[in-house]
């Protein structure tokens, strides 16, 4: 059963691992460039469109986000305000998670913005209303504020016409709103915080390697894993932590084969003796104990694989583990069974057959029956 546990539990974590990548993939494109030092860098055209000419680049976004102070009625929130041009939703796959209203963002009247589902909540707005959320953004132009405080703080009414639900973590945090209207709150006119490129599968690596040539020491560009690299490497960690500890208990659970294979040692006592008087070297009886051993855990082994391969496939197919609560973007359990998985577990459970085996195996080479000796 230690077998099955281990295909069942690498199984979940896989299909939890595909449901978060798949989710940072709203918000986090296949490459960004940022500046390496301040927020906001010029837009070149010229660059960009030698950008969009690097083979394999499928689409190019220019985006300018930063820290709002937002505002409805009485209830107020910080959040992240994050200016897009249409072609964001062709780099990263937001538009899947709009489950309510529109999939645009428009600058003609009434501005118009797209909001995770909990900001909605929080700051009580809705899309079939003329409800109005107010961003404002300290001026950086004004040095000194109290010589002029109406116009130290920069405003601008956006009314959400659309909502996204991908998880707590992007659900209360961002808003979209149309590129030159954040700009101009931003004063940040004809710049942009980066540049996000959708990128053909297998080429991301030889394309960010380009960019860098391209662009030099004044940007960074990072691929999607490394913009979440302490994500990734946390997810990695838990799975092999989880592994240490199933082949301690598939360990510990496989003692009872080295009470199994010692009763056995003793009943063969005189097979064993018979066959040492026959020639047969202490080596070739040790083998014989080992693979006995091997056979043994591999029979249980691969029974456990199959059954949790079983059950796997029947909560991939009916999802009959469910989750609970209404934050979740699954409504079971996600599984996902990879074959490299399958090959960890059986060379786990032939090193263990091996490791227990050993024991018995060294102590038949050193058994003579009584019987045979008195004569």
């Amino acid at each position: 059963m230690s077998s099955a546990a281990m295909i069942i539990i690498f199984s979940v974590f896989n299909g939890l691992e595909s449901v978060v990548k798949e989710m940072y993939k709203a918000f986090y494109a296949d490459i960004k460039i940022t500046a390496t030092r301040g927020k906001f860098f010029p837009v070149d055209t010229s660059r960009l469109n030698a950008i969009k000419h690097i083979d394999g680049v499928q689409n190019v976004t220019t985006e300018i986000e930063d820290n709002v102070f937002a505002v409805n009625n009485d209830q107020q929130k910080v959040i992240t305000l994050i200016g897009i041009e249409n072609d964001y939703f062709k780099v990263n796959d937001l538009a899947q998670y709009i489950f309510d209203g529109d999939t645009v963002v428009s600058i003609g009247h009434p501005y118009t913005a797209i909001a995770g589902a909990d900001i909605m909540n929080e700051l009580g707005l809705d899309i079939n209303t003329l409800s109005t959320l107010t961003v404002n953004y300290p001026n950086p132009e004004i040095t000194n504020p109290d010589l002029d405080p109406t116009s130290a703080i920069g405003s601008l009414d956006l009314h959400p016409a659309g909502v996204f639900k991908v998880g707590d973590e992007f659900d209360g945090r961002y808003v979209l709103a149309p590129l030159p209207l954040v700009q101009a709150l931003f004063h940040e006119k004809g710049r942009c915080s980066s540049i996000e490129i959708k990128a053909d599968p297998g080429t991301v690596t030889d394309i960010q390697k380009q960019l860098q040539t391209m662009l030099g020491s004044a940007f960074r560009v990072e691929t999607r894993y490394e913009q979440n690299k302490t994500l990734y490497m946390a997810m990695g960690t838990e799975k092999l932590a989880i592994y240490a500890i199933l082949v301690l208990v598939l360990f510990i659970a496989s003692f009872n084969m080295v009470g199994a294979l010692s009763m056995l040692v003793l009943q063969k006592q005189k097979d064993i003796a018979i066959l040492r008087a026959m020639g047969a070297l202490p080596a070739t009886i040790r083998t014989i104990f080992l693979l006995e051993g091997v056979l043994w855990s591999l029979i249980g082994g691969l029974s456990g694989i199959l059954t949790g391969c079983i059950i796997c496939l029947l909560q991939q197919k009916f999802g009959i583990v469910k989750l609970s609560g209404s934050s979740f973007v699954v409504d079971a359990f996600p599984v996902a069974i990879q074959w490299q998985d399958i090959l960890r577990v059986i060379a786990t459970i032939t090193a263990v057959g091996l490791l227990i085996s050993w024991y018995p195996a060294m102590r038949a080479t050193r058994v003579v029956d009584p019987s045979l000796k008195s004569t």
